[in-house]
């Protein structure tokens, strides 16, 4: 019986997601995709609602981005030492790439250039390699932040580290001097902020959640062979999660927070995985393909267990957040809303699995940014694979 009720509810899902790809042109006209089946038609439209596009400009958008996670691994080898990140530039349509040691990058005349556009991405002249900026942050990475520190993460785009502090807590004696470490580590820029990130895990308010020694409510992240991923602060090692019928799911194997912030849940109890995000009815849902990273600047959209699907764009990597818990590194920002139980829950972009719901600040109603854990860097850590369709 209680697998019965697994299947309903979880696995309902996944089977009319699967049932797409296997059935043939009638069952996918009732989910339309794009033409080159990068993305849904529903994840088409959560961009048009939260990206404000068109349903041309959102399928342009969808194909493009594709293309860019496809071109960054080998514009990257081709930038070489001259690398100074990448990032997604919506208005070009494309993967640009920034180089550090040419001041020819917008003739043309530089090889390494020549080698970079040769792969389809686009160049840009920037101050500092990708590297010199991680040196900077990883420095920064070493000292303990007050809790007026928001976070900090590179911008190649800048040619800087951002630290992001509450807004007027610069003259502060110990904000001033965090600071004063930042700038001597290297080039920094300071940003302000109204608000300071949190965690999004909430007490028991019902949904489709996973639960946690049952008082906690987090949200499934990416399915993996034995399990799924989550994030870290929703439970420690040998925690309880219980599914969303009350019944045993299975168990912390492993959980790390703060320093990071990613688990994951070895799964039993009648309860199976498949490659699939819920959509919630608002999109249908969606099927996971790989795990190719989305650059900056890319749309990318989340499903959790509170508030459901909402969309948004890559805004920064390698960002350290700063927690009342402790920093947490190598997170990825972005303009995507969550809310209190939307902890662990997916991000993807288009059909790409990215990361797990870490935190953020604001809400769906007024809006916020939030930041996840990437997915690749969890699979490494405990030697998972995707469960892909």
């Amino acid at each position: 019986m209680k697998r019965a009720r697994t299947l309903v509810s979880v696995g309902a899902c996944a089977l009319v997601a699967l049932s797409q790809a296997i059935a043939g042109p009638s069952a996918a006209a009732a989910n339309p995709v794009a033409s080159d089946g990068v993305a849904s038609g529903g994840v088409v439209a959560a961009m048009q609602r939260d990206l404000g596009l068109t349903e041309a400009q959102a399928l342009t958008r969808v194909r493009q981005e594709s293309a860019a996670i496809e071109v960054e691994p080998a514009a990257r080898a081709a930038a070489g030492t001259a690398y100074g990140g990448s990032w997604f530039d919506a208005e070009r349509g494309a993967l640009v790439v920034g180089l550090a040691t040419l001041d020819s990058a917008k003739d043309g005349t530089n090889n390494t250039a020549d080698a970079v556009r040769a792969t389809g991405a686009e160049v840009a002249a920037v101050e500092h390699t990708q590297a010199e900026l991680d040196a900077t942050k990883a420095k920064l990475d070493k000292v303990r932040a007050p809790a007026d520190v928001a976070g900090w993460h590179v911008d190649p785009r800048s040619g800087s580290v951002v630290v992001t502090v509450r807004r007027g807590a610069d003259v502060s004696a110990d904000v001033a001097e965090f600071l004063d470490v930042a700038r001597e580590a290297g080039p920094v820029r300071v940003e302000e902020t109204d608000q300071l990130p949190r965690p999004f895990a909430a007490g028991t308010v019902g949904g489709d959640p996973y639960y946690i020694n049952g008082n906690v409510r987090c949200s499934i992240g990416f399915s993996v062979h034995g399990g799924f991923v989550s994030a870290g602060h929703c439970g420690g090692v040998g925690s309880t999660v219980n599914g969303w019928d009350g019944s045993w799911m299975g168990t912390f194997a492993g959980s790390s927070f703060p320093e990071n912030d990613y688990s994951f849940v070895r799964i039993g109890g009648g309860w199976w995985t498949v490659p699939v995000v819920l959509g919630w009815g608002t999109v249908p849902d969606q099927l996971v393909r790989g795990s190719g990273e989305a650059p900056v600047g890319s749309s990318i959209c989340r499903s959790g267990s509170t508030t459901h699907w909402h969309c948004g764009t890559v805004l920064a990597k390698n960002e350290t957040v700063n927690y009342a818990q402790g920093a947490v590194h190598q997170m990825t920002k972005t303009s995507v809303c969550a809310e209190p139980g939307d902890s662990g829950g997916s991000y993807i972009t288009g059909d790409q699995a990215q990361g797990v719901t870490s935190g953020g600040w604001g809400n769906c109603a007024g809006g916020g940014e939030t930041w996840f854990q990437p997915v690749n860097e969890i699979l490494a850590v405990y030697g998972l694979s995707l469960v892909t369709a």
